[in-house]
């Protein structure tokens, strides 16, 4: 189907918003004008609305193979298309693993039948992701692996990191890094602050994030890789990138919109939509990553979309699975609590969720332009809404926004230049 959006306000290349029509044909965009005109077109009237590239999030757990009383790829990318994602990049802490040919494929097949947007499939770094036993890569990229990484658990033996990443960057590929020595854990369920001392449980201190970092850039530099810092949450480890990029290693990073939101003073009582993992650090960590965010230490926003049924998550603090839903949430949050306020522009956000990770990971998508790929997403800024959970598309309920009040809703999603999503009800 062949499509004209009329009437879209953009970005244009003096930050200021203009409108246009878009033509989109096939799976492409084949002219960006006014008044453009077109046989047997279908039209969709975006009078008031904001169109943005499809939104890109290199990091979702979709819980499908094993998990799917949490999540599905169904309702993982309904939920995406809902929240303006059109490309989503699924982590392997799945079971199976994907950390073989058989289980990828497996993996692929699942996506290409019940997949709503763009999936790209990570593989695993070791043998079931227990750090031991290292996949065959090149075999698993010519089936379709993204990147490699081992994201839920952190490689701990520097020695096998170091493997992986020569054999990442000998077949060009990416190591992306859940960054955590487990022996620095020390059992801890929230972060090492104020909040694990006045309830009495057991923390989990920034080090046992930057330890890792450290050790990771310093392997990433020997090998010659392009290493990428998941989730990333504490002052320590802002500041080990930034001196990484300063000496020149090729090390990217991301950064949550709940760990730019939210920090330990935030949580109220023994709330477990307030567990992730990493945890909520302290609002001088906080700070630091939203600086990191606004100097280039950090590349791009993600959310680490992770669902758990709310029995899991009624286990309370201490026994709860880690992980909060954010695909539905993220750019309304980051629009009314950032943008809105005037800590940094619409264009940095769109960039931040749209061409800044498609940069990192050299993926043709993130721009609004003619002859690329036409996803698109159509956004209301004025309308304001409270976060109901209860509305998700996502099985996972669990967030700790519920009630929170935002402008900046998605209102329709169109991939490869078919409509996935709408709520505006404006399709002519």
């Amino acid at each position: 189907m062949s499509w004209i959006i009329r009437n879209a306000e953009t970005l244009n290349k003096n930050g200021k918003l203009s409108k246009v029509d878009i033509k989109l044909e096939g799976n492409k965009i084949t002219d960006i004008g006014t008044e453009l005109q077109g046989d047997d077109f279908q039209e969709f009237d975006a009078e008031g609305l904001f169109v943005s590239p499809g939104f890109v999030d290199l990091h979702v757990h979709l819980r499908e193979p094993g998990g799917e009383h949490k999540e599905t790829i169904d309702t993982g990318t309904k939920a995406a298309a809902k929240g303006g994602f059109t490309t989503i990049a699924a982590m392997p802490n799945t079971r199976p693993v994907p950390d073989n040919v058989e289980n990828l494929q497996a993996l692929n097949q699942k996506i290409q039948e019940t997949a709503h947007i763009r999936v790209l499939p990570y593989a695993a770094i070791t043998e079931r992701q227990v750090g031991k036993v290292l996949n065959d890569f090149e075999a698993l990229k010519e089936n379709g692996a993204f990147a490699f990484t081992d994201d839920g658990v952190g490689v701990q033996s520097a020695g096998m990191m170091y493997e992986a990443m020569k054999e990442a960057s000998r077949i060009g590929s990416s190591i992306v890094a859940h960054c955590e020595d487990n022996t620095l854990i020390y059992g801890g369920a929230v972060h090492d602050g104020t909040f694990a001392k006045e309830n009495n449980i057991a923390g989990i201190p920034s080090i046992c994030e930057a330890v890792h970092i450290s050790r990771d850039v310093l392997l990433a530099e020997a090998a010659g890789a392009h290493y990428h810092v998941c989730h990333i949450s504490t002052k320590e480890s802002v500041r080990v990138v930034r001196d990484a990029k300063k000496a020149g290693i090729n090390v990217t990073a991301e950064v949550t919109p709940h760990h730019l939101l939210l920090c330990e003073d935030d949580i109220p009582g023994l709330d477990s939509n307030f567990k992730m993992n990493p945890p909520l650090r302290s609002k001088e960590d906080q700070q630091a990553l939203l600086d990191g965010l606004l100097d280039g230490t950090i590349d791009f926003i993600a959310t680490d979309h992770a669902p758990h049924t709310a029995e899991e998550k009624s286990e309370g603090m201490v026994l709860a699975p880690f992980g909060i839903v954010g695909l539905e949430t993220a750019f309304p949050l980051l629009y009314t609590n950032f943008v809105e306020k005037g800590v940094f522009t619409l264009e940095q956000l769109v960039n931040w969720m749209t061409k800044k990770p498609s940069d990192v990971f050299n993926l043709p998508l993130g721009s609004l332009e003619v002859g690329k790929v036409a996803d698109l997403t159509l956004i209301d800024l004025g309308e304001e809404k409270a976060i109901n959970p209860n509305g998700f598309l996502s099985k996972g309920k669990n967030t700790p926004f519920t009630n929170w009040k935002c402008k900046g809703w998605p209102k329709a999603t169109f991939f490869e230049g078919s409509l996935v999503w709408n709520e505006g009800g404006k399709q002519a």
